[in-house]
């Protein structure tokens, strides 16, 4: 067997590892253009900010490991120019410009994903970068080295949200820019309301539904010129609005790419050749959760595509599931993480779905330092099926929706995480975890026993059908603000205060995260009153009012 694997990083070299490990005998040859086979591109943003302070950590393996280790011929400074599936061989170009043809039985495409550098005037201006690699690394680096005051940086993913943090921990000005209306786009925009926040309190200046225009070289370094006019100075930018999937390769060997430039591959990463597989960034998957094509730039699925793609060539009939995007992101202390579909894809793709909102801590109150946090749950309205998550908040929001990532991989429903059985200590957790919680209330409310409105709904309500809005906090709660036109009747008073209450107009009730809101529900529905609560209370209702 003679496999050739094209690109290394996280699917090309965990594809070459696993190859060898269940092939003693087999050639492999891993083709990787750059210098380096294995880095961890993920920690690009922390070795700029300081936060990993050796260039080598980042370097997961070496050439020279995997030529010992694992008896690969490991081929750097060598760029594939062209598959040839009719010959079986690959056109390799090294660095010096000798070309040769390589002969296989199997091929592992692994190309990954280019980050997109727009067409605009002065884009290719020094002190203008993307960041991808090492090299990439290496020339901002030396960009900083030699004094930035100020920085710019365009597009609010995750990976740029992570480099504004590094840059600010340098000590440097930097101004984010985002042509979206919010900033960590994959998740829905009130969920980013607690990030941005964040942002903002270390003097991170977030300028949405802006997108750059052009760039041109100034005395202090360059401007920006953003398309509403206005115009950004710095000695940095960084452009980073996404990425495309590297199919050339693919397109020009004739295999079936998608729609948005992904190949195509079935459950067992085969091409449309079956003697050409194709793993990580550069392919397009099934959407675990709804089924159809997508295409997620994660190092988890790009990791094991290339174990599973490495199966199958040697005859172990391994299947990828599909991806469900499980992403998490830590910004100045804070962490916003999601798995499965959003809210607003859910939308877009008409699924009908219905989400519920939970603010808990990450361990029992009663116990030194407990974070609070927001997690919002989507699930299918008929059956209780799990659809997405997504979290926001201080410690134990990775865990938890690690949790639901698994929930959601398993296909469980709202009811099963009622009786999820989770480790519990003080330090680590509650006895009703918030994966607990979050089953409670979406459950209750699929039952009929915990009846809600959404703050959108609440919000687009006209005058004329305005519900009685029914704060039942503290007063001393209601004074440090509340929803507009609320009648404040705390809950411990409110059975005694009924006669307060307009007989025939509809009331929402809220609270600060929900539960008194649900209590007094379910007092005022018991006595004949139209009553539901305020989804998430007055907490849920600042994340999409954050001003008022």
């Amino acid at each position: 067997m003679k496999l050739v694997i094209i690109g290394g990083v996280a699917g090309g070299a965990s594809a070459a590892a696993r190859a060898r490990r269940l092939s003693e005998a087999a050639e492999i040859i891993l083709v990787e253009r750059g210098p380096d086979v294995s880095f961890a591109n993920c920690g690009l943003p922390y070795y700029l900010g300081g936060v990993i302070a050796e260039r080598a950590k980042l370097l997961v393996t070496t050439p020279e490991r995997l030529r010992t280790r694992f008896r690969i011929d490991v081929r750097t400074q060598s760029t594939a120019v062209r598959i040839e599936p009719a010959n079986k061989t690959v056109r390799i170009r090294e660095t010096g410009g000798r070309e040769y043809d390589q002969p296989y039985d199997k091929l592992i495409s692994a190309p990954g994903a280019a980050p997109i550098r727009p067409p605009l005037a002065g884009v290719d201006l020094p002190g203008i970068f993307t960041l991808r690699n090492l090299h990439d690394v290496d020339q901002i680096q030396t960009r900083l080295h030699a004094g930035v005051r100020q920085a710019v940086v365009v597009g609010a993913g995750f990976i740029g949200l992570e480099l504004v943090e590094n840059l600010v921990h340098r000590g440097i000005s930097t101004t984010l820019v985002e042509l979206a209306d919010q900033v960590l786009p994959p998740l829905d925009p009130e969920m980013t309301t607690p990030i941005v926040e964040t942002l903002k309190s270390h003097g991170v200046e977030i300028l949405t539904g802006e997108a750059a225009a052009a760039f041109r070289a100034t005395a202090e370094g360059l401007a920006v010129q953003l398309k509403s006019g206005r115009e950004l100075t710095g000695q940095l930018v960084v452009l980073g609005v996404g990425v495309r999937p590297e199919n050339a390769l693919a397109v020009e060997a004739g295999l079936e790419v998608g729609a948005r430039g992904g190949i195509k591959v079935n459950e067992f990463l085969q091409t449309s050749d079956p003697d050409i597989f194709a793993v990580g960034d550069a392919i397009e998957t099934t959407d675990f959760v709804l089924g159809g094509p997508t295409q997620v730039p994660l190092a988890g699925p790009a990791n094991r595509q290339g174990r599973i793609a490495a199966d199958n060539v040697f005859g172990r009939a391994s299947k990828y599931r599909g991806t469900q995007g499980t992403a998490v992101l830590g910004v100045f202390g804070r962490t916003a993480a999601m798995t499965g579909a959003s809210a607003k894809t859910l939308r877009r793709l008409e699924r009908p779905f219905h989400a519920v909102y939970i603010h808990p801590t990450d361990h029992a109150g009663y116990y030194p330092g407990a974070e609070q946090m927001t997690l919002k749950v989507l699930f299918d309205p008929e059956t209780g099926r799990l659809l997405g998550a997504q979290g926001v908040g201080g410690a134990g929001v990775d865990k938890r929706i690690d949790v639901l990532a698994i929930a959601l991989q398993a296909r469980l429903t709202v009811f099963d995480l009622e009786e999820v059985e989770l480790a519990y200590a003080p330090q680590y957790g509650s006895a009703k975890d918030p994966i607990n919680m979050a089953g409670f209330v979406a459950a209750g409310w699929l039952r009929g026993d915990h009846p809600q409105v959404d703050v959108p709904s609440l919000l687009a309500m006209s005058d004329d059908a305005r519900p009685l809005v029914l704060d039942v906090r503290t007063p001393e709660e209601f004074a440090a603000g509340h929803i507009p036109h609320a009648m404040n009747v705390p809950i411990d008073e409110l059975r005694l205060r009924l006669a307060e209450l307009p007989a025939d107009r509809p009331i929402v009730a809220y609270c600060q995260v929900g539960q008194r809101g649900y209590l007094a529900t379910r007092i005022l529905r018991q006595l004949g009153k139209d009553a539901v609560n305020l989804s998430g209370g007055y907490r849920t209702y600042r994340l999409w009012q954050p001003n008022g």
